[in-house]
């Protein structure tokens, strides 16, 4: 296998860190959701908590995308 190839194919791996933050966003707003249409009175006292899951989730995508792009042009 070529040197190329295999950069290019851990790339692409490492992208599949972008699929697991975009599931874990979506999860984070759906429970939040679900929570605060039964519960609408606590929803604010639970947005922070919604904010700190979504940063930690969308670090993790970045990081992923760091690290392909870091294999590519590196």
């Amino acid at each position: 296998m070529d040197s190329e190839a295999a950069k290019f194919i851990g790339a692409g791996m490492a992208s599949f860190a972008l699929i697991g933050a975009g599931l874990s966003i979506g999860n984070i707003f759906s429970s939040f959701l679900t929570g605060a249409l039964r519960n609408p009175s606590a929803a604010p006292g639970q947005f922070t908590t919604l904010l700190i899951g979504f940063a930690l989730a969308e670090a993790t995508g970045l990081f992923g995308l760091l690290v392909a792009l870091i294999m590519l042009f590196g």
